[in-house]
Formats: C-alpha cells, structure tokens, sequence
C-alpha cells in the first residue's frame, strides 16, 4: 500500500508539474495563435474548365458495363493535359478501383450513379492503413496518394457496394432482412447467428485473423482471407489542396471518407449515408491532417460521423502528425455513435478545433472524446459551441480514458502506473451554448489516476436527460450556467477522485433530487456558486471530506 502512495505522489507532482495551479477550474492559458475570431485558412484547389466526357473513352451508363479502364483513362487523359474536368454524366456507371490525378475535378452530375463493382477480383490487396496501423486491405475504391489540386464535385451519387463486403449479426436486422440477407447467398455461422458474404470472411473473423502487416508478413500472405480486407471507400493519403463537394458517398465498405496526413481539405455539401448495421462505417475520418474545413454537411451512418485521428498507439507516436487547424461547422448528423468524435486512435494528437452549428439527431454519444492507455497522445484546444442535440442515446458531452478497456468499479483502489509516452493526454477544451433534449447523461468525465482529464470549461447548457453530471480523476473543470433537467433519483453531481472543480449558475428540475455525492479521499477544491444547492443534500464517501466542497 505504501508503494502504491509513492507511485501516486510522484505521478502528481509529474502531472501538476504540467498544470496550472489555478484553483477556480479555469483553463490554463495556451500557446495556440487561433481563437474563434481568427481560425486558420483553408486554401482551395483551381481547376482548368476543360472538359472531357468518360463516353468519349468508351464508357458506358448501362449499369452493366465494366467502367474501370474508360473511367481512368479519362482522368490520366486529364492530368497529361494540364488537368481540368472529367465529367461522368448521368447514368448508371459501374467501375472497379479509380485513381485520381492531379489537377482533376471528377465531376458527377445530376442523377450520375457511380457504383462499386461486387467482383472482388478487381481489387487488389494493397498495403493500407487500419486504426492507424499498416495492414492488409483491399484497394479502395476510390484513391489518390502524393496528390495537389484535386476534387469530387457535382450532385451526382458514389455507392461502394458495402453491403457485398460486410458481414452482419443477426441482432442488428429486422426478421425481414435477415430473411432477405440469407436467401441473397452467402454463409451463415455455426449458432446460426452471424451471416458472412463468403468463404474467406468467414475463415478470417472464426479464425480471428490479423489484418495487420507484421515483420515477416507479405501481401500474399493475406490471400486466403481477402474479401475480409474490407476497403474504405475514398483513402487520400499525403494529398493537398481537396475538395469535396455536393456529392453523395453512401454504402462504404468500411470508412467512408478518410483523408490521411493531407493538407488543406475542403468537404462541403456532402451526404454520406450508411446502414446503421454497418461496422466500421464511419462518415468522416480526419487522420493526421491539418487546415481542413468540413461544412453543410449531411452524415447517417452506422459509426461515428466526424471523426478526428492521428495513428494508433507506437506507430502513431512515430509518425507524429497531429490533426491539426480544423473547422466544422453547419453540419447534421442522425444515426451513429457519436457526432464530433475525437480518438480513440490519437496516438499523434489532436489540436486548434473549431466545432460550431452543428446538431446531432439520434447519435448514441453527441461530442465525444475517446482514448486509453497506450495511446499516448496530446488532444487539446478543442473549441465547441452552438450544438443542438435530440434523442440522444447514451452521453451528451463524454469525455473517456478506458475506450475497450474495462474501468475500475467505483472508488475500486487501483495499481497506479506511472505517466509515460503511453499516457494519453486531454486538455483545454472550451464546450458552450449546447442544447440536449434526451439522453441517459448529460455530462460523463472519466480520466485516469495517473492522468486526469484537465482543464475543460463548459457554459451555457440546457440538458435534458436522466443523470445530470458524473466526474471522476478529473482536474480544473469548469461548468457555468448549465440547466440540469433531470429525469431520475441519481445524483444532480457525482464527483470522485477529482479536484478544482467549479459549477456556477447551475439550474436543475426542483421536483426531482439535488442531490451531490463526493467520492474519495483526494477529491477537493469543489467550488458551487450562485446555484440553490444546501449542504443537507450532499453526502461523502470513501473518505471525502466536508471541507472538500465550498459554497460561494
């Protein structure tokens, strides 16, 4: 025991070392050159308005034709050119894999239907990238790598196919399209309970096979298990200056849009639809990217919606580019788990985000912060305002450091590691004028022991939900003029193992308990102002003190 309250002592003094030691829950001042009134630039791409036609190269909108050879012929014919436009005109257009070049705009006009061909033969096994580490995956497709001036733009449709790709639980359909999914082929798993589109993804998820690219392992090796490799469907990797525009990209077979270390990306106007079955579809995944701006947009998908990453644990640490310099702003998002989504791959770090006008419908979490151990990893300077939420399932605002990890039980006494490169970080994060109408919490924090999640001011809240806030190993928050209405008998302030904390202007449901509970012996510096709160409702716990909580 004694040991463990060395490790605990020296770990907090490395961590305040870090710190402000401002004791009102104000966010320590940053370093960062960006504020609402001067948010980064993006640059945009320019284009030649020469135009050329993918049936002047033999394509054909039959929705039967292959298109592979027509389609990116068109767009080397552009890029040998100087570049321009490569029109796909309205019309079913069926394609394998399309490299894009620079310098072209692949544009899709109204009522262009381009889909992915169902032929896995098509793709090949590439080297690619999953959860930030190199993997085996199939080509996607639609892809670009070292690229400058490039687009996707016009009213047009791009459908990959996912359906064809994806295996799906019996739970997560109707009885209809269980039924429907069965008589279309395939496989189905021992228990009866798991459909598989074929032999070799259903070799690959029993046999648990690895998609990553280990030492000693080759592409070939991955040949028994390839319709497995699941691809997204548009991978831009070390690109600059993008757009995308107008169009919209549905049935991915996995990520749906996921530029990767690129610079200056412009997705505007765009609807990205996946069924809510569809794992690992996620709308927009930001990796390692900087000066980006994501705006009108419309996202329905089966994961998270807007997504910011930077690698994954070692190999995201070595690679160490942040994302970076990013707006989002005026966008909806119904179905997914969660709205804004930072992590849990942040291994390189996340920073200087700007989140405004955005509302979440439906999405299990509205904005939420994901990592664990071993991750590593700063996410800081994150700035969020104007967000409206609606039926949300599970936490309004969530901030956690045991993303697939299981958490202590609570006030559970815990072996302390000590903070090293694998300890992932969150801090300065300004959250204000949010509004939520249904949900299980309002405000969820949970950071580590050995690192708390530090530094989070928050104002101007209208929750209405079923618990109000929970805290735990959290330091310098801040909740101010925050309408707590709650729905059940839980607490209105849970707090453990947490220290300068303030809540000011807190408002809350008379007809239901104010109730605040206090958790553990290092929980203290628990400021409440100007909010109607009596010290008969408060209880401690676990050794927690009175003298913790002050009342102003």
């Amino acid at each position: 025991m004694k040991q463990k309250r060395k490790v605990w002592i020296a770990t907090s003094i490395y961590v305040l070392s870090m710190l402000s030691t401002r004791v009102d829950g104000q966010t320590q001042p940053t370093n960062s050159p960006y504020n609402w009134d001067n948010l980064p630039e993006i640059q945009q791409p320019m284009f030649r308005k020469d135009t050329l036609d993918i049936r002047d190269f033999g394509a054909k909108g039959d929705g039967m034709t292959l298109n592979t050879k027509s389609i990116n012929d068109a767009i080397a014919a552009s890029n040998q050119n100087d570049g321009g436009v490569v029109l796909i005109p309205a019309g079913y257009w069926l394609s394998g894999p399309i490299e894009l070049k620079s310098n072209v705009n692949l544009h899709l006009d109204d009522n262009a239907f381009l889909q992915f061909t169902t032929d896995f033969d098509q793709y090949q096994i590439v080297e690619g990238n999953y959860e930030g580490k190199p993997s085996a995956r199939n080509q996607s497709p639609i892809s670009g790598r070292n690229l400058k001036n490039i687009a996707i733009t016009g009213k047009g449709t791009i459908d990959g196919n996912g359906d064809a790709w994806r295996m799906v639980g019996k739970g997560a359909l109707t009885e209809r399209e269980w039924r429907d999914k069965v008589a279309a082929g395939g496989l189905i798993s021992d228990d009866g309970k798991t459909w598989f589109p074929s032999e070799k993804t259903k070799r690959a998820h029993e046999e648990k096979r690895s998609v990553l690219l280990t030492e000693g392992k080759t592409l070939a090796d991955f040949e028994d298990i390839k319709d497995y490799l699941r691809p997204n469907l548009l991978v831009l990797t070390n690109c600059e200056k993008v757009l995308l525009e107008g169009v919209t990209f549905q049935n991915s077979p996995a990520w749906n849009l996921h530029p990767l270390m690129s610079q200056h990306i412009t997705m505007r106007d765009v609807k990205i639809k996946n069924p809510d079955y569809a794992q690992n579809g996620d709308g927009i995944d930001i990796e390692s990217c900087s000066n980006v701006l994501i705006e009108d947009c419309i996202l329905d998908v089966g994961d998270d919606a807007i997504c910011i990453k930077s690698g994954k644990d070692e190999e995201g640490r070595k690679r160490g580019i942040p994302t970076e310099k990013v707006i989002i702003r005026r966008n909806k998002v119904y179905l997914g788990h969660g709205g804004f989504v930072v992590g849990s791959e942040m291994s390189g770090g996340a920073r200087d985000i700007f989140v405004e006008d955005c509302t979440f419908m439906g999405t299990d979490k509205g904005i939420r912060f994901k990592t664990t151990r071993g991750r590593g990893g700063i996410v800081e300077n994150i700035h969020i305002r104007h967000i409206n939420m609606s039926d949300i399932v599970d936490e309004a605002i969530f901030f956690d450091m045991y993303y697939w990890t299981k958490p202590p039980e609570a006030n559970e006494i815990q072996e302390i590691p000590p903070v090293t490169v694998e300890t992932p970080q969150i801090r300065n994060i300004f959250i204000e004028n949010i509004n939520c109408n249904g949900g299980k919490v309002g405000i969820f924090v949970r950071g580590l022991p050995e690192m708390a999640v530090q530094h989070i001011h928050m104002k101007n809240l209208n929750l209405t939900v079923n618990k109000g806030i929970e805290i735990k190993d959290a330091q310098h928050i801040t909740i101010e003029n925050a309408m707590l209405n709650t729905q059940t008998e839980a607490p209105l302030l849970y707090i453990e193992s947490a220290k300068d904390l303030a809540f000011k202007g807190l408002q809350f449901d008379k007809k239901q308990p104010q109730t605040v509970e206090v958790h553990g012996s290092n929980s203290s510096n628990i400021v409440i102002k100007n909010t109607p709160i009596d010290r008969g409702s408060m209880s401690f716990h676990h050794g927690a003190s009175k003298e913790a909580v002050q009342f102003n």
